[in-house]
């Protein structure tokens, strides 16, 4: 058969078959008398194997190396395709989300939605200088819906970029605390690493507290230490032993011995603080310094006692650093005191 009766039969462009021919994927067996290709019964057998092969999305490249190479293995293939296919999905499906939360800010006019869409867009850039810029230079007067700033945070690797979403969604009000909080409870370790610690900027936000004080309990650590960071910052006792924790395993020990002094404003609470930080106490030398430090930030005479135990502790060290800080501490008091009082 001629080219054109090829391109009719098989529903394939002349087109198309000039350029399979040229990149050596289907080249006619035979040529007629005027120098036109003729394609045999092999050969349009062939056209249609190509064309099985691109529907299922490989490139003409891996089509031909399919074809040709004797060591290609069909299930590393399929296991690609595969692959592929869900990354597409998870993609489409980001994309998806994203527009339905366009279309829930009820767009009044085509010039706000095609500049949202163009955000959109430049949300997925792999760029994330791009991603950057969109999040902080967005047009004037053009409102982001928070779902869509939820949705890009929670799938944001770029610390630089994540912190810009955060501080977009912050300025935004709590209307993504939804997405946020199913972002909490996702199995993905990573997303609800994101999702609590932009929770925690949004101290204010209706559910905020609730969701934050559940991750107090989950099984990634750093998941716990941001929630009690920001609940602990807000008074609720409930992230105390986070916290205490955070002191003796020397994480973020100082932000959370801070925590743990604002907290101990409360003079039950103070007793409880004092309480779980020496329940610790049995431990190495550097960790009871962390301890020790933590001590200094807690109100009340119990944790004043605990300090000067400390100044004879076993440990040279812990005993210098405890005498030190019990000057600190004393110190502070005196200046604390009225003028005049003892």
């Amino acid at each position: 058969m001629l080219i054109g009766d090829v391109a009719r039969h098989s529903g394939v462009s002349a087109r198309m078959l000039r350029h399979y021919d040229a990149l050596g994927l289907v080249r006619p067996t035979g040529r007629t008398a005027g120098g036109y290709r003729e394609y045999s019964p092999e050969d349009v057998r062939r056209i249609f194997h190509v064309e099985s092969l691109r529907s299922l999305g490989l490139s003409l490249k891996q089509i031909g190396r399919a074809l040709e190479d004797p060591a290609f293995t069909p299930s590393a293939l399929v296991s690609d395709l595969i692959r592929w296919t869900e990354d597409r999905l998870a993609r489409e499906q980001e994309l998806l989300e994203r527009l339905r939360a366009i279309d829930a800010s009820a767009p009044t006019d085509w010039q706000g939605v095609l500049r949202l869409v163009e955000l959109v867009r430049e949300l997925g850039s792999t760029s994330a200088a791009r991603r950057q810029q969109a999040v902080l230079t967005r047009p004037e007067g053009v409102s982001v819906p928070a779902e869509v700033l939820a949705g890009a945070v929670l799938t944001e690797s770029d610390p630089h970029v994540a912190g810009a979403l955060r501080w977009a969604l912050a300025r935004a009000g709590g209307d993504g605390m939804a997405a946020l909080d199913a972002g909490a409870h996702a199995e993905d370790v990573d997303i609800r690493r994101r999702a609590v610690r932009t929770i925690a900027g949004m101290p204010g936000a209706p559910g905020a507290t609730a969701v934050l004080t559940d991750a107090l309990g989950d099984p990634d650590t750093t998941v716990r230490r941001h929630a009690a960071l920001a609940l602990g910052g807000q008074g609720v006792t409930a992230a105390v032993p986070v916290l205490v924790g955070m002191v003796v395993e020397g994480s973020h020990d100082v932000d959370a011995a801070e925590v743990l002094g604002t907290l101990s404003q409360d003079p039950g609470c103070a007793d409880r603080i004092t309480a779980a930080l020496v329940d610790e106490l049995d431990a190495d030398p550097a960790t009871r310094i962390r301890i020790t430090q933590a001590l200094v930030e807690v109100a009340g005479p119990a944790a004043q006692e605990v300090l000067r135990r400390l100044t004879r502790d076993e440990d040279r060290t812990v005993a210098l650093v405890a005498s030190a800080l019990v000057g600190v501490v004393g110190k502070r008091s005196a200046e604390d005191r009225p003028d005049g009082e003892p």
